[in-house]
């Protein structure tokens, strides 16, 4: 038996192994670059790791709702379907990109959106395409001071203006997160850019961030990093929006082509992250010429019952930013008392399989 004194320290030691555990899944790699801006710095939540991040208790449940059965749909690649390119588009402009005047249609969000005005070219390519009547989303990267601008139901003016419903930047430098409850060119409030699949980066052989995805119904509630929901549905089967998903560890992708295992291999670490009210399991990426529409639709091949959802709580640093806690900026592990311990506990206690549970990949 180990006295008060020999317990506090061994648990003392147990919960710093423990802490680092938790967080070296929080270790960010090599963050995404595109025209010389990075994508959020490295240890921004888009950024970071969730293999070894514990399994969400309800993730049954929401795999469930979103359908177990139901396959994953690559949302974009070459060509065009229904007149529009398939994807969400961007353009990247210089900063010397003429900005334009935003007007709010009086069904839209001008309360939670950032104002203008915008560097948008009149040509920018709009999600769907110029006769769309969906989301109709325009994405533009202005280059030198990698700021980014997302549109929301995006109609071009003659006089070189643009209507929309929603309007939102991004400092890409920054972790600083939309206002708390407020909405952006997406349902969950989060930039939509960051999560999107690029042909270059696939290319590329990694894919160094989580990927955007959408689902029928979600619940009216939002997880961090998200800020708003969209939803009227309370029970808890219905995944919140921001919810973030990971394909399991052994699900075995040998088979696939060498394209389609970088995007499973980015499911498998960095994950998914639930966006907008959707399709199931469809994931979002950007249109090329250079995709290969039957490649990708392999991934049709991977369903529901492949994926599980994550507890990422144990990274937030601060709930108004995407900052993720790491080791570096981890708090000291508290100091126990005797009073708040067991004055005695069997040796194997301490062991590390008995806390598996607090730990589990």
């Amino acid at each position: 038996m180990l006295g008060s004194r020999q317990f506090i320290l061994g648990y003392s030691l147990l919960a710093s192994v423990l802490l680092l555990l938790t967080l070296a899944g929080a270790a960010p790699a090599q963050v995404t670059s595109i025209a010389g801006c990075e994508v959020f710095p490295a240890d921004n939540v888009w950024n970071v790791p969730v293999d070894t991040l514990p399994v969400d208790p309800n993730s049954a449940a929401y795999v469930n709702t979103i359908g177990a059965t139901a396959p994953v749909h690559p949302d974009f690649g070459a060509g065009l379907y229904e007149g529009g390119p398939i994807g969400i588009p961007f353009v990247i402009v210089p900063s010397s990109q003429p900005k334009v005047n935003i007007r709010f249609n009086p069904d839209g969000y001008p309360d939670e959106s950032d104002p203008g005005p915008y560097p948008v070219p009149t040509n920018a390519p709009i999600e769907g395409g110029a006769a769309s009547n969906g989301d109709r989303h325009v994405l533009v990267l202005e280059q030198d001071q990698c700021i980014l601008y997302e549109l929301y139901k995006a109609v071009p003016q003659s006089n070189g203006s643009w209507e929309v419903y929603a309007s939102a930047q991004y400092d890409l430098h920054s972790h600083t997160l939309r206002p708390d409850t407020w909405t952006s060119a997406d349902a969950a409030g989060l930039p939509i850019f960051p999560g999107l699949v690029r042909y270059d980066e696939v290319a590329s052989g990694e894919i160094n961030h989580a990927i955007r995805f959408t689902v029928p119904e979600t619940r009216n509630t939002y997880l961090w990093p998200a800020r708003h929901q969209a939803s009227k549905l309370t029970g808890t089967k219905y995944p919140p929006m921001g919810q973030r998903f990971r394909l399991k560890a052994n699900y075995d992708i040998a088979r696939f082509d060498p394209a389609v295992q970088v995007i499973l291999r980015a499911m498998k670490k960095y994950g998914i992250i639930l966006a907008d009210n959707g399709s199931s399991w469809f994931i979002s990426g950007a249109p090329d010429e250079r995709w290969d529409n039957d490649v990708l639709h392999q991934l049709q091949q991977v369903t529901g019952t492949n994926f599980e959802a994550v507890d990422e709580s144990s990274l937030m640093l601060d709930r108004n930013s995407g900052q993720v806690r790491t080791i570096g900026n981890a708090p000291p592990t508290p100091t126990l008392t005797p009073t708040l311990v067991p004055t005695a506990l069997p040796i194997g206690d301490l062991s590390p399989k008995a806390y598996l549970p607090l730990i589990r990949r």
